[in-house]
């Protein structure tokens, strides 16, 4: 998390903030506002359709036990989701976009109820977002994100009541930027199955070890989290 960008993830950020600048900035804020809406739709239903979780006394291998059968049913289930959508052409394909973030969001929520965190919480489902954004976004941006999240107890205490603040123009280039190839790959003819199939999978493998770290950072010592 705290090593710094290589020359290639330097050269990457480079090429892609040149890209974007020039799109046109009216472009920009559509699908700021597209993503921002979609994803706050998503932290609205999510916390009403989380599952049971396990007894305030339970283990945290216990608990991590619950974590990976559920990272592991999402894995299937966004698996079958790609390659559908990559077996389907460019409609379908770009339809998958939306499709996995609610899937990842989904996830996540059910993650922060198994690990004791009240996801009708503002707050929770804030972390929840950079959480999100910690696992899909370039070395640079990582860097900052996981300073933040180490004093998330001081710095939560500060936030406001709402998320009006959060920058979802960062958010959303971000997680843009680094499926980028992945996705694009996905709209190809005849491999967009097996492409979609498997990118989705490894997606949500990443997400759910970084949400297991992150959760682990709230609940236990670094010290303690070396030794596992």
């Amino acid at each position: 998390m705290k090593k710094k960008p290589s020359f290639t993830d330097r050269l990457s950020k480079t090429v892609q903030t040149k890209l974007n600048s020039y799109i046109p900035d009216k472009v920009h804020k559509a699908i700021t506002v597209a993503i921002e809406k979609m994803i706050k739709a998503v932290l609205f239903g999510a916390k009403y359709t989380t599952g049971k979780v396990p007894e305030e006394t339970a283990s945290l291998q216990s608990r991590e036990a619950y974590v990976r059968t559920q990272i592991e049913f999402y894995q299937k289930t966004a698996t079958i989701e790609g390659a559908v959508t990559g077996a389907g052409g460019i409609l379908l394909g770009l339809a998958d976009f939306p499709i996995l973030i609610g899937i990842k969001i989904k996830l996540l929520f059910d993650i922060a109820a198994l690990y004791g965190y009240d996801v009708k919480d503002y707050k929770e489902r804030l972390y929840i977002l950079y959480i999100f954004q910690l696992a899909f976004c370039s070395q640079q941006r990582r860097n900052e994100v996981y300073e933040l999240m180490v004093g998330w107890q001081g710095y939560s205490g500060q936030l406001p009541d709402n998320a009006a603040e959060f920058d979802w123009r960062i958010f959303q280039q971000e997680y843009r930027d680094y499926i980028d190839l992945a996705k694009m790959a996905q709209l190809v003819p005849v491999i967009g199955a097996a492409v979609g199939a498997i990118a989705n999978y490894k997606l949500i493998a990443q997400l759910g070890e970084t949400a297991i770290n992150c959760y682990r950072m709230r609940r236990i010592s670094p010290l303690q989290i070396l030794n596992m």
